[in-house]
């Protein structure tokens, strides 16, 4: 977690993207060619989780959002998810004083009644801390997956149609873009993704619609400040338009996405 002196090493806001979010993808093949049990990447993916925050930190990020877990990640071996749901239990234990100490608001996005009792309080508790913390927050994507994400906003508004709150007609952009995850937070601005692999893997469907993309073929493991830097640096250089013809007609989405 970030040091007091990371924290005020830049008093000046940071003019690069507001909100990154990040598809952490090579734990596995980390450990593979270590010759490891692949838990060993996960469990050093947690060191890099902790270098990417205090970084988001330094940075003055709005917010940080970080693809953990996916919906699709169940059909893992059963062994390799059960040490996964027990490394986030411990990485909550272990981690969340420091987040708490540091200003950092946790949040967790995703269908979280699948999980254990145990992991659900964590959670709960994990969130309750944090709440009202000012500095980054940091969004945990556990569980999670874009499409899932887009449905529950439409059952969500298909309730209030059943209920007379809303007629079908009234459904636009943005009357979805209040019922999906991360919609209270500043827009994401760049995606980064590690491990070599150039594609969304169902992350954020709606929310990246405008967002820079930026791949690597770092392994999440090895993922540092450097890599992280280097990602703010090409983002810099990107062109955004926002569906206008130059940078001058472009407009930014305001305080969320719609």
């Amino acid at each position: 977690m970030p040091s007091e002196n990371q924290q005020s090493a830049n008093n000046l806001p940071f003019s690069g993207p507001r909100h990154v979010a990040i598809i952490m993808d090579g734990n596995g093949r980390w450990a593979k060619s270590r010759g490891k049990l692949r838990i060993f990447g996960h469990q050093a993916g947690v060191k890099s989780v902790r270098r990417a925050v205090s970084f988001a930190v330094s940075r003055h990020l709005d917010a940080l959002t970080l693809y953990a877990f996916s919906s699709e990640n169940w059909n893992r071996p059963a062994q390799e998810v059960t040490a996964l749901m027990e490394l986030f239990v411990r990485a909550l234990d272990s981690e969340v004083k420091s987040l708490h100490k540091h200003h950092v608001r946790l949040r967790i996005i995703g269908d979280i009644s699948r999980f254990s009792p145990r992991l659900q309080e964590r959670i709960r508790r994990s969130e309750e801390l944090t709440k009202n913390n000012p500095g980054l927050t940091l969004n945990i994507a556990a569980n999670y997956g874009g499409r899932w994400d887009i449905i529950q906003g439409v059952q969500r508004l298909a309730e209030q149609v059943q209920e007379g709150q809303l007629r079908p007609d009234e459904i636009t952009e943005e009357s979805l873009c209040q019922h999906v995850c991360l919609n209270e937070q500043a827009p994401v601005d760049l995606v980064i993704r590690t491990g070599g692999e150039h594609r969304i893997s169902n992350f954020l469907l709606w929310q990246i619609a405008y967002a820079e993309l930026f791949f690597t073929d770092v392994l999440w493991p090895d993922f540092d400040e450097q890599v992280f830097e280097g990602a703010l640096t090409a983002f810099a250089q990107r062109e955004r338009r926002f569906g206008g013809t130059t940078p001058a007609d472009a407009e930014h989405p305001g305080g969320n996405f719609c």
